[in-house]
């Protein structure tokens, strides 16, 4: 798990970057099914912080019903709590 928390968090850290927007794409791909798997993994122990927030992240970048913020601004302040969200978690996992 925390392989993936470490991938999701570089590729969250990495979108506050001018990159194309294939890119953004693949970013709401990767960070939802991340969250999901942190979430399953949250919801087996009990509900928690953790949980919650991973349900906002997974909401927050899904692919299928994109949520659009027209200012970048907003996108990498998101972008870059969402990286030290996975960062914290996959530390705090053993």
């Amino acid at each position: 798990m925390r392989t993936i928390c470490m991938i999701c968090a570089v590729i969250a850290l990495i979108a506050c970057f001018d990159m194309p927007i294939g890119y953004y794409t693949f970013l709401r791909m990767a960070i939802t099914i991340g969250a999901i798997l942190v979430l399953f993994k949250e919801v087996q122990k009990d509900v928690n912080l953790f949980g919650i927030t991973f349900i906002c992240l997974a909401i927050l970048f899904n692919p299928i019903i994109p949520i659009y913020l027209y200012k970048k601004s907003i996108w990498m302040s998101i972008d870059i709590s969402t990286g030290f969200i996975f960062l914290i978690y996959g530390f705090k996992e053993n």
